[in-house]
């Protein structure tokens, strides 16, 4: 299995970070894939499936370097670079386009695990893979992009909030599946045979996507590495709790939207960033779900969590299916 020794300074400096970049490449790779969980899994692949392949059709480089470089046992390091904070797609991208013909072509040898075909001797593969990555950016995240960072964000508050009441065990256990808390200061990163690593004095981010991909990656010199997971929120919003109809005219579709959200405890910062209303504004309905005994809250160390009170099921079991 592969683990790594995180020393304790790491750990408690450790921090969540949003990647454009990683979402990109996450993104890609679910299209790579073309296989859908669900029925809104299958609707987005349906509806932009058609057009990726076509991207690939015209670009047989590019469809070569994302299946050896991001479709293997190992993605290429090149295409999965480590941030070391937040940064804009761009400033990220360049980092991929930076990259020497040579590194890259190393890179690939890793993932593919062995010779690289003649088609990729003398391409431009760092440019040919910014290109690509650029094309998904452009065409499918970023006119996506506020709905998903919703979903990161939301992801990031309860991540923060399960820290908080069961520490890094229990936050880091539920990130990717093999990743687990061996105890000792080590982190089972994934189930695979790879050498450990030691983390002292370095940088460790998480990385949240919408998308059902998971990686880890580092850069050494620096002493970076990141943990890039999925979010609990999946791509299409598949496993958000549906809002009734007739408890939308009811309530009205906010505030019936903010109960149907507390079928767990939440703070009122995870619930601004998964309804996408603003602060004051969910504030406003959580005083009229508490005035109505629809909602209760409680304190949780320093933070305020609301929960759907008995009354609050009764009143959703009722509504009909």
């Amino acid at each position: 299995m592969g683990w790594w020794q995180v020393n304790a300074d790491t750990l408690a400096a450790g921090r969540f970070v949003v990647s454009e970049l990683a979402e990109v490449t996450a993104t890609l790779q679910f299209l790579e894939r073309g296989t859908a969980a669900n029925p809104a899994e299958r609707s987005w692949l349906d509806t932009h499936g058609p057009a990726y392949r076509e991207r690939l059709t015209g670009d047989p480089v590019a469809a070569r370097l994302v299946r050896t470089g991001l479709g293997g046992h190992w993605n290429a390091d090149f295409l999965t670079p480590t941030p070391s904070g937040p940064s804009t797609f761009a400033q990220e991208l360049d980092r991929v386009r930076g990259t020497s013909p040579e590194d890259a072509r190393t890179d690939l040898e890793v993932s593919a695990g062995g010779p690289l075909p003649a088609a990729f001797r003398d391409a431009d593969l760092p440019g040919c893979a910014a290109g690509l990555l650029e094309w998904v950016w452009e065409h499918l995240v970023r006119p996506d992009w506020p709905r998903r960072r919703r979903i990161i964000e939301a992801d990031i508050v309860a991540r923060a909030g399960q820290l908080s009441r069961g520490g890094w065990a229990a936050a880091l256990e539920t990130l990717n599946p093999g990743m687990r808390w061996l105890g000792g200061s080590r982190l089972q990163v994934n189930p695979r045979d790879y050498p450990p690593r030691e983390l002292d004095d370095a940088t460790l981010v998480f990385i949240p996507v919408t998308p059902r991909q998971g990686w880890v990656s580092w850069d050494a010199a620096a002493q970076r590495y990141a943990i890039v997971y999925a979010c609990s929120g999946v791509l299409t919003d598949a496993g958000r709790p549906v809002v009734p109809d007739s408890l939308g005219r009811l309530l009205g579709p906010a505030r019936a939207g903010v109960l149907v959200l507390l079928d767990r405890p939440r703070s009122t910062t995870e619930l601004v960033a998964l309804t996408g209303q603003g602060l004051g504004s969910v504030g406003r309905h959580l005083r009229v779900l508490l005035d109505a005994g629809l909602a209760g809250r409680r304190r949780s160390g320093r933070s305020v969590l609301y929960f759907r009170t008995e009354a609050g099921n009764v009143l959703l079991r009722a509504q009909p299916g």
